[in-house]
């Protein structure tokens, strides 16, 4: 590729970094943790890359790349849902400016979870949306919800690198 790229990723807890480290060599390009690069970096590439978990709401460290601006911009997110069947509307518009947004290409990928590795504060918000599941009768459980039930408390990974190629080829395609 001619084109100069960066992947920058903000990751707590594996999945993220795992997946900026497969889309950087699959696109031999320049990675960095969100907190190494600097805001003038970003002008210095044709594409940039960010990949961010997913937290209440929120993509982790996503502030690098929604004050600064870039050329071309693709942001991947990572998190327990599975990409098919949620909807990321509410987290993306919290997170996007409509502005920003029209520009930004957008992938979802699925990660894990290690309950023994979260962090208290994690551990707190996973305990009350098992809470908050638990109280749905029944009957208006979603599949995901029933998922997050069965493997609540303990290690569950989804990772699966086939699932950057439709990044990857979006990029093969600027």
């Amino acid at each position: 590729m001619s084109k100069k790229i960066l992947v920058a990723y903000t990751s707590k807890y594996g999945s993220t970094r795992k997946y900026a480290e497969w889309i950087a060599s699959s696109l031999k390009a320049d990675l960095f943790t969100a907190k190494a690069v600097k805001a003038k970096t970003l002008s210095r590439y044709d594409v940039v890359i960010y990949g961010g978990g997913l937290y209440a709401g929120g993509i982790a460290g996503v502030k690098l790349i929604t004050k600064n601006p870039c050329k071309n911009l693709i942001v991947f997110t990572v998190g327990l849902a599975n990409p098919n069947t949620t909807d990321y509307s509410a987290i993306i518009n919290k997170n996007f400016t409509p502005g920003l947004l029209a520009k930004t290409k957008l992938f979802h990928l699925r990660g894990g979870i290690d309950y023994n590795k979260l962090s208290p504060v994690h551990k707190v918000m996973m305990a009350m949306m098992k809470g908050m599941i638990q109280k749905k009768p029944e009957s208006e459980r979603e599949a995901e919800d029933r998922e997050f039930l069965d493997t609540y408390n303990s290690k569950v990974n989804f990772e699966d690198k086939q699932t950057i190629d439709s990044l990857i080829a979006y990029v093969k395609g600027l």
